[in-house]
């Protein structure tokens, strides 16, 4: 079994050395690729400001903010729900930094970079030159943006899952309708992290060939016809 989160988070700005802080969390499950329907969502009082630069981008105010809970009362709760699963994150080096700097003011270890898997990344390298942003590859894949006015960590997260399935190949990752039939490719284990692969059986009944004698004579008539001389593929036949 293969377990994956897709994680986004809301900042009431652009750096926590600034004194940013992070307001919302939103994380997604995935097990083999495919989403479980279990997920972390949480909004945080930052114990700040939230500028209105930021406030203009995902909604979010000082006020709605008040009587939530601190980053220090939610983060037991949000360290069990990722566990040690890969982070799908888009952009992922701006949540970590702030992911970091939050866990580190409580003394936990930082989230390496190695566990994070960036669809920015993925997506610069699937279409280069090609705008990358989450609304930009949702519209690409044709995934329904119609709930997305602002934005927001859980709604984002869904989107983000979305997107990185269709980046990866597509929702039939993973996906084996006959359990019996799976192997290991000739060579060894998929190298994917997660992937299954499959073993297609051996039609009973093989398929006739498309082509009989009469369209492969007729088919040979029309190449000596068209082309003259001796051509290199007859020395073959």
């Amino acid at each position: 079994m293969t377990r994956e989160i897709c994680l986004d988070t809301e900042t009431t700005g652009l750096k926590p050395a600034d004194g940013h802080r992070i307001i919302e969390i939103g994380a997604v499950e995935l097990v083999n690729h495919l989403p479980t329907g279990n997920t972390f969502h949480v909004y945080i009082n930052p114990e700040r400001d939230i500028p209105i630069e930021a406030q203009n981008i995902h909604g979010i105010s000082g006020e709605f903010l008040a009587d939530k809970p601190p980053f220090a009362d939610v983060a037991d709760d949000f360290l069990a729900f990722i566990g040690d699963a890969p982070l799908i994150i888009h952009n992922a080096e701006f949540d970590r930094a702030f992911l970091n700097h939050e866990l580190g003011q409580l003394g936990h270890d930082p989230i390496p970079r190695a566990r994070c898997i960036d669809t920015l990344v993925m997506a610069r390298r699937k279409f280069p030159g090609a705008p990358a942003n989450l609304d930009a590859l949702c519209r690409r894949f044709g995934i329904d943006l119609s709930k997305r006015d602002l934005h927001g960590a859980l709604i984002d997260a869904h989107l983000l899952a979305e997107v990185y399935l269709e980046l990866i190949g597509g929702r039939q990752i993973g996906l084996v309708l006959d359990a019996e039939t799976a192997a290991p490719p000739p060579g060894g284990e998929d190298a994917r992290p997660g992937a299954t692969a499959r073993r297609h059986a051996a039609r009973p009944t093989p398929l006739p060939d498309p082509l009989d004698e009469a369209a492969l004579k007729a088919h040979r008539e029309f190449i000596d016809s068209a082309l003259s001389g001796d051509p290199l593929w007859k020395k073959y036949d």
